[in-house]
């Protein structure tokens, strides 16, 4: 991509390869709105088995604080064992903060399992409940999976909480494949601020003095890194994946749960695969979201058509959300390839800058693709797994074959949303005659037609059973309007989307 730290002081690169390198870390700063922190120490992290068990033994050792943020917390065994380490600690008098997004665990969690941590000292918000003066406020999430522990350490992560990521041999689940980070350095206080920020979005913002100081904290070791601490309609990272595509120069290798990509983003993979970037995509071949494997699945023509080799998880459900690129950059974390993540969330990243983790991001690629099957494009425009190829991983016969057994549906709506988003894509461009379509949407096609087909005949029989919703849905959004308005005249604070740049408790606005 640009020039390496080293590569960038050696007196065989020119002056102006350490300018390039120079408008690169501008660049990325500007377009993810994170600046570039050193003097980090990082460890991946794969998996439940790696993850949970580095997640409660620094709860364990925690001595002063605990930020816990989770998109979902399942009240199963999983579950029980972090309410357990949490509620321990602030037993012992040490300010836990957790932060759960209300949609995401609706189902998952109880009333109870949250009573039971504040009865133990647990301070407890839910993020983003339904208001009044919000009727569409709700599709924005928290979908966040960060933990910082006493200002020393932080996790990072697209792990959630809960007995699918750990898997079930009594019921013949397996686990569920997902990535995370572990970080020790100055980076940590940016995990802070980053739940910090969220955090006030759900009451009153935590005292700065109880939220570390990057410049206070010790290096701890040479890597720099970026926390991604995206918000609502900022596209920080949205704007860095596509400069990323843009930049590769050999190799830049995803793994996503929920693709839906845009079609600018889309073109920026199909340019750097023609332009002889290697351009891989890992996805599921078994979703918790059952709906969106066939909007993924629609989007792998033009993909293919480019030279993007596109690969299909094997086992019960791929989670992860990575990305490494010429092996130099990574990201690790909870943004998904899809405009619900891009736009409409609160998401956390790591963007790792450093030769060595980039390495072993991509032996963990490799080996992931040993178990999953290759996607090729044959004749008549379609799609199918491909057989045993020499030279590439050992493949499944059947790319909708899953696990021992299928996922039940879980996700947000910011998912469906961005499965909804290309559903409208393909059905535009059907109507429209804007592109060629291929044989992979037409099943899109026949579900879309389908459900229009219901909805005129509902029009036309029971036009009314259409009419009081839409009545109730236009007069609630008129009472909401008005009332934010009367708010905002009197001078009260609207306290909706993200911070401005610039003002208190807002990120840097470099």
């Amino acid at each position: 991509m640009y020039p390496s730290p080293s590569e960038a002081c050696s007196p065989a690169v020119s002056t102006d390869g350490a300018a390039l390198r120079l408008l690169a870390e501008q660049a990325y700063s500007r377009s993810a709105g994170a600046p570039l922190v050193g003097g980090n120490a990082i460890r991946l992290l794969r998996d439940a088995e790696e993850n949970y068990p580095a997640w409660l033994a620094a709860i364990a050792a925690a001595e002063h604080s605990i930020l816990f943020e989770n998109y979902i917390v399942h009240d199963d065994a999983i579950g029980e064992q972090f309410a357990d380490a949490l509620a321990a600690q602030a037993a012992r008098g040490l300010r836990v903060r957790v932060l759960y997004d209300w949609l995401g665990c609706l189902r998952p969690a109880s009333r109870a399992y949250w009573n039971r941590l504040r009865e133990a000292g647990v301070e407890v918000r839910a993020f983003n409940p339904p208001r009044f003066d919000s009727p569409l406020g709700w599709l924005s999430r928290n979908h966040r999976k960060s933990i910082c522990v006493d200002g020393r350490v932080a996790f990072v992560s697209g792990l959630c909480v809960g007995q699918m990521w750990v898997g079930d041999l009594r019921r013949g689940t397996g686990a569920w494949r997902d990535t995370g980070v572990e970080v020790r350095g100055p980076a940590v206080a940016d995990v802070a601020q980053a739940f910090a920020r969220a955090w006030a979005e759900a009451g009153a913002p935590i005292p700065a003095g109880d939220l570390p100081d990057g410049r206070a904290i010790a290096p701890v070791g040479e890597t720099g890194l970026r926390v991604l601490a995206t918000m609502p309609a900022v596209a920080g990272l949205y704007r860095l994946d596509q400069m990323i595509a843009a930049l590769a120069r050999e190799t830049l290798w995803l793994t996503d749960a929920y693709f839906v990509g845009t079609a600018s983003y889309v073109q920026a993979l199909r340019q750097a695969a023609m332009d002889g970037v290697d351009v891989r995509l890992l996805v599921p071949g078994a979703s918790d979201i059952p709906l969106l494997s066939p909007v993924t699945r629609s989007g792998y023509r033009p993909l293919l058509e480019a030279g993007v080799r596109v690969f299909e998880w094997n086992g019960p459900m791929l989670h992860a959300k990575t990305a490494v690129a010429d092996g130099r950059w990574a990201r690790v974390g909870s943004s998904n390839l899809n405009v619900a993540s891009w736009l409409g969330n609160w998401e956390l990243d790591v963007a790792v800058e450093d030769a060595g983790f980039a390495a072993e991001m991509e032996e963990t690629y490799l080996a992931d693709l040993e178990g999953a099957t290759e996607i090729l494009l044959v004749g008549r425009n379609r799609v199918r797994p491909a057989g045993a190829v020499a030279g590439r991983p050992r493949l499944r016969r059947d790319a909708r074959a899953g696990g021992s057994r299928r996922p039940r549906a879980r996700g947000s709506a910011g998912q469906l949303a961005a499965g909804a988003l290309r559903v409208g894509n393909t059905f535009g461009a059907a109507l429209a005659n804007r592109r060629v379509l291929g044989a992979t949407e037409a099943r899109t096609m026949a579900i879309v037609g389908a459900l229009l087909v219901v909805f005129a005949a509902v029009a036309a029989l029971w036009p009314r059973a259409l009419a009081w919703p839409l009545a109730v849905l236009a007069a609630w959004s008129a009472v909401a309007l008005l009332l934010r308005a009367w708010r905002l005249r009197r001078g009260v604070p609207d306290g909706h989307g993200p911070e401005t740049p610039g003002a208190p408790g807002a990120p840097d606005g470099n």
